[in-house]
């Protein structure tokens, strides 16, 4: 009976080995499978985010008809900011003048278009994820001021500022709120002084640079 009892034993040990080899054996000749970490949406760097937002629009903006092209100027990009860097004044009537959010604004300026009441073509915003615009953009009250103020004056930054001949230009202003590019240097919109010849290298960061030492020259200004 014992030995009945051990060739049994030996028995299930041989199947279990063999079941354990073939089992292995098929599951090795299964195809790899790579289990991919789920998109949270979290931007790694937060200044960037926003930079390829119109870049989906680059190749129209770079076979934009001629007659498109003659946009605004920067005399009156300047004219409509209290200072450089300043968030433009809103130059035309407000429907309600109570209205914060609800994407009012951006109905025009998330993407532009043509307005014939005006003639021009809606700047487009850089910066649609902030739908509450009236908390930084105000209305044009007057076209000039009714009261002085003893704030210095900001000279305009240059558009010809290559760090060598034939070089790309340097970016003059801050990226904050101004990370996407496309939104104010490229389409029908933009001040044709500053009209990128380029858009659709919509990689913009990849050649021009913050002019640092201008930024950190406003910045002991402003304190």
């Amino acid at each position: 009976m014992k030995r009945l009892y051990f060739i049994g034993i030996f028995a299930l040990l041989i199947i279990a080995t063999i079941y354990t080899w073939s089992k292995s054996y098929y599951t090795e000749q299964e195809e790899a499978y790579v289990q991919l970490p789920v998109e949270s949406g979290q931007v790694l760097i937060p200044s960037e985010k926003g930079v390829f937002e119109r870049s989906r629009f680059a190749n129209d903006y770079a076979t934009m008809r001629e007659d498109y092209k003659g946009g605004r100027s920067l005399d009156t990009y300047y004219n409509n900011r209290a200072f450089h860097g300043a968030p433009p004044s809103i130059p035309h009537p407000v429907v309600n003048d109570l209205t914060m959010g609800d994407k009012s604004c951006l109905k025009c300026h998330e993407n532009g278009g043509y307005v014939s009441k005006f003639e021009a073509f809606t700047p487009v915003v850089p910066h649609p994820e902030k739908v509450n615009c009236r908390q930084c953009h105000v209305p044009q009250k007057t076209e000039s001021l009714f009261k002085g103020t003893n704030s210095g004056s900001f000279s305009r930054p240059s558009i010809n500022n290559e760090a060598f001949e034939g070089g790309p230009p340097i970016i003059p202003h801050q990226i904050q709120l101004h990370e996407n590019c496309l939104a104010c240097h490229a389409g029908p919109s933009a001040p044709k002084e500053i009209r990128v010849l380029h858009p659709e290298r919509s990689n913009c960061r990849q050649c021009h640079v913050l002019n640092n030492k201008e930024m950190t020259d406003i910045g002991n200004f402003i304190r």
